[in-house]
């Protein structure tokens, strides 16, 4: 039957992390069929990361011939400064490549057909295509882990700015502040990531803490050291939204990362102070991110299915099993 033809295509999706990579085959209603978990040698360097790479997605191919399944086409989307239409991983920090023709080097090692994109820019297409954007045509999808990003989203359509669109990270909130990783002093990430502000409250308390998610524990308990901290990395993220609101007037503001897993100890009060600091422009809603660290692999395979001409069409069911499954 035709039905079934269409049910034994699948895409190959992988996300590329600092630390691992995610992956899975996703059928057109972006249903998961297998998935792949590695982890990411950056401490062996660009060479090896490329090599696994290759290796990851050749399993998940493995796993769809096993299963009978054609892949039309794989998606791999990677962090940093990527240049989607070139085809090109222009830089990481965390990898170390730099102006790497991964998308060709992938298609030469793999044998298939490749479409790079760039992690947060795939996490926000999928949050607007799949989870917490819903209709919503001008966006902001900001994750908060160890680094801050975002992924800009006007009309519908991402910003790319040939990979460099979408730091937010890097606006200078504190001129006088830490140095950065990249070279300025004061950016939000080294105010509201959830490395620094770990970081911060060890250093003010004293006392060690594992992540971000502790201090937010703490902070619930009434811990004056956390409540201080918070309140710092809340007022950046204040400031730098009140920016990009003013530039972009998005209609919403979609938090996402192991940060916004606090919830309403993060977004109750950065609406307060959103809404403080603004005057005229259009008050953004924020929200909490519905895909969680899935985002990235779910915006893989949405550019896979695209660029092989070949629209997925999510359905109801399948967002069900994609809750259960990746």
């Amino acid at each position: 039957m035709h039905d079934g033809g269409e049910r034994r295509e699948c895409v190959i999706a992988l996300d590329v992390g600092g630390t691992s990579m995610k992956g899975a085959l996703l059928d057109r209603e972006m249903k998961p069929l297998g998935r792949l978990r590695r982890a990411t040698p950056g401490r062996q360097g660009p060479r090896a990361v490329v090599a696994e790479i290759s290796a990851a997605v050749c399993a998940l191919a493995e796993q769809a011939a096993s299963r009978g399944m054609t892949v039309r086409r794989a998606g791999v989307v990677v962090p940093g400064i990527v240049d989607e239409v070139a085809e090109r991983a222009v830089y990481s920090a965390n990898i170390g490549w730099s102006n790497l023709p991964l998308g060709a080097m992938l298609e030469e090692t793999t044998g298939l057909p490749v479409t790079l994109g760039q992690d947060v820019r795939a996490g926000g297409a999928a949050e607007c295509s799949l989870g917490a954007a819903g209709e919503a045509r001008d966006v902001l999808f900001m994750p908060i882990d160890t680094g801050i990003s975002a992924a800009v989203f006007c009309d519908g359509r991402p910003v790319r700015g040939l990979g460099y669109a979408g730091e937010l990270g890097h606006v200078v909130i504190d001129p006088d502040g830490e140095l950065c990783a990249c070279g300025a002093r004061g950016c939000l990430e080294t105010l509201a990531s959830a490395a620094a502000i770990a970081a911060a409250y060890s250093i003010r308390s004293g006392r060690m803490v594992d992540g971000a998610a502790d201090v937010a524990a703490l902070l619930a308990d009434g811990d004056p050291d956390a409540l201080a901290i918070w309140d710092r990395a809340v007022e950046a993220l204040a400031a730098a939204l009140a920016i990009f609101t003013t530039l972009f007037a998005p209609e919403l503001i979609v938090l996402g990362g192991g940060l916004a897993q606090a919830d309403g100890l993060l977004l109750n009060p950065l609406r307060v102070r959103l809404a403080e600091r603004l005057t005229f422009q259009r008050l953004p809603e924020l929200v909490r991110g519905k895909l969680g660290d899935e985002a990235g692999c779910l915006g893989a395979g949405l550019i896979a299915w695209r660029t092989a001409g070949s629209a997925a069409v999510p359905s109801p069911a399948a967002q069900a099993q994609r809750t259960q499954s990746l």
